[in-house]
């Protein structure tokens, strides 16, 4: 699996600085398994219907477009709520 980073992702991961730590892991376990349980890897509703959502922590989220079967696109990294 490749990933790319919109500019957006690479903003909020700069001002994450707390939690860059957790992403770095999930991300590394998102390009070996992107449907590893830990993930809870799962479609998105409302403002990112078509999107599909990971968990980094309790509280955030990394979304992601999968643009082909083999390129997923993260473009935020944003709270539940």
């Amino acid at each position: 699996m490749n990933v790319l980073f919109h500019r957006k992702f690479s903003k909020q991961y700069r001002k994450l600085t707390r939690i860059q730590n957790a992403i770095d892991e999930r991300l590394s376990l998102f390009l070996q398994d992107p449907f590893h349980p830990k993930l809870n890897n799962h479609a998105l509703i409302g403002k990112y219907q078509g999107y599909r959502g990971i968990n980094v922590t309790g509280d955030y989220r990394a979304v992601y477009e999968l643009i082909d079967k083999d390129i997923a696109h993260f473009v935020d990294l944003d709270n539940h709520a």
